[in-house]
């Protein structure tokens, strides 16, 4: 088990140094997760549970009810929560979009893309979860995924800017429905 967290820090120190981040003195912790069955969606919820300031979500598909619950329940505890989705929530069955939205968390659509494939949580602007893992009952229950919470405020800010770039052209969920 030492040897493949060792093997996963080395490919994450790689692929952050082909990505062109800058590498802080300090490592950053990574923590990874598969499914079916790997506790994927607790790893998520437990994170929300510790946000305290800041909870920015981007996701393909967002049906889980245990994660939309979380987030509500984070944004009642006064953390800012704000959520961009792919185009396809509007119509999907069983989406969060508006459960998220008429518990007045702001929800957005990324309309700009053929498909807004993003499936990242940003914590406080020091965690970043990340992977195949969509923010559904089936990834967690069915599907082959992966999961990556890592904690880095260089790789933070860089998702964070990722993310504002994308609720700029993003439009209020709410207005479309």
């Amino acid at each position: 088990m030492l040897t493949l967290m060792k093997n996963l820090k080395i490919a994450a120190f790689i692929i952050l140094a082909v990505l062109g981040l800058a590498i802080t003195t300090t490592a950053a912790e990574i923590q990874v997760f598969f499914s079916p069955g790997g506790g994927c969606t607790a790893a998520i919820i437990q994170e929300i549970n510790q946000a305290k300031s800041e909870i920015l979500v981007q996701a393909y598909s967002f049906t889980s009810a245990p994660i939309a619950k979380a987030l509500l329940n984070a944004h009642k505890r006064g953390v800012k929560v704000s959520v961009i989705l792919d185009k396809s929530q509007r119509t999907q069955k069983y989406s969060a979009a508006t459960f998220l939205a008429n518990s007045k968390i702001p929800t957005y659509i990324d309309n700009k893309h053929a498909i807004a494939h993003n499936k990242i949580m940003i914590i406080d602007q020091s965690v970043v979860i990340t992977g195949s893992f969509n923010f559904t009952k089936a990834a967690e229950e069915k599907n082959a995924e992966n999961l990556l919470i890592i904690k880095s405020r260089a790789l933070a800010a860089r998702y964070n800017k990722n993310w504002d770039e994308h609720k700029a052209h993003s439009d209020n969920y709410l207005e479309q429905n």
